[in-house]
């Protein structure tokens, strides 16, 4: 019971914010100026926007296959990993660098306590 109360709200975290990011993406003129000023065109952030609000469906959805789940997870990890160079290198603030590596760490645990439950 404890590692799929671990598992759940690990996930939770992260698909929750996964896909306010992805509204974010859409709604937010302020994430399409970042965007532009980190040199992506504008159909990087709508591919990213709908590329997380899937892969935080595929990840809160139990019937889906866990091979499917892995490429979420995968994408994901690759996605927190590029956050953090993009924010680097365009030497933004701490806060900016921290979400993508506190998502990364959520992403584990889920990813470890999917093979525990």
């Amino acid at each position: 019971m404890k590692n799929k109360i671990i598992y759940w709200t690990a996930t939770s975290l992260v698909s929750l914010m996964m896909l306010l990011s992805a509204y974010a993406y859409f709604s937010d003129p302020n994430v399409s100026a970042g965007f532009i000023a980190m040199g992506f065109k504008d159909f990087f952030r709508i591919e990213l926007g709908i590329a997380k609000f899937v892969g935080a469906l595929v990840l809160l959805i139990p019937a889906v296959p866990k091979l499917i789940k892995e490429w979420a997870y995968a994408g994901f990890g690759i996605t927190f990993i590029s956050a953090f160079i993009a924010h680097l290198a365009n030497e933004d603030p701490a806060s900016a660098l921290a979400m993508p590596v506190i998502a990364f760490a959520f992403l584990a645990v889920s990813r470890i306590y999917l093979e525990k439950i």
